[in-house]
Formats: structure tokens, sequence, C-alpha cells
């Protein structure tokens, strides 16, 4: 099996021992791991806010996926994971405002702790 690993400097560096993203087999579906609302230069959570965690979240995820070749539209899978469910309807509307439809599949689930005291982390799967 051959992997191609993909990184940009547009979205945070990853803050343990995996890729940003991989991209394998023939069908070119890249597996992209986990982003937090990261600042990508300071590598620290650009806010307290929930809401503007959700949105540097989508903003590195989107930087990583035109890093691998694909665009919002190349997205076949998500898994928003939450602190808070609570919170579940305001990440919800920010994912309708920026992910075009036809919406990909998705799950979500609220965990107790999240890396750097992250509120939201979102992972994807593209094909391209």
């Amino acid at each position: 099996m051959s992997k191609q690993i993909i990184h940009t400097e547009s979205s945070p560096a990853a803050v343990g021992p995996y890729s940003q993203a991989v991209v394998s087999g023939p069908g070119k579906m890249v597996f992209l791991s986990g982003q937090l609302g990261l600042d990508p230069e300071s590598g620290e959570l650009v806010s307290d806010n929930f809401e503007a965690q959700v949105r540097q979240a989508f903003k590195n995820m989107q930087a990583v996926i035109e890093a691998a070749g694909g665009d919002l539209n190349s997205i076949v899978k998500l898994t928003l994971y939450l602190t808070d469910l609570s919170k579940f309807a305001s990440a919800n509307a920010i994912m309708a405002e920026i992910v075009p439809e036809p919406y990909p599949s998705r799950t979500t689930i609220e965990v107790s702790a999240l890396p750097k005291g992250g509120q939201f982390e979102i992972e994807a799967i593209i094909v391209v």
C-alpha cells in the first residue's frame, strides 16, 4: 500500500504523532486528522469562544483539504467532536454555512476532553 502524507503550513502542525492527512488507494481517498480551533501560526486556540473555535477548525480543515488537492465538495464523511453536546445546534449552523450541499455523511460525538483544552474538533474523509 502506498501512502502520501499531506502537510500544509496553513493549518496548525500536528500536536501528536500523526499527519494532517494521508492519501491512500487508487480512488485517492484522503483521511484527514482531526482539526481543532488552533491558530496555524501560534498553535494556540483562537479563542475560548465555542463558535470561534468551530469556525477556525473548519478553516484549518479546509486548508488541509486544499493541500491534498480537494475542496469542500470533496468531503464524503465528517466526524464532529464536541465537549458539550448542548452546543450541537451552533456547530450545525456553522457547518451549514461552510459546507456546500449535498452534505456529506456525518457523525457527531460528545467527548469528555480534547487536546489543548479545545471544545470542538473535526475530522474528514475526502475523495479527490
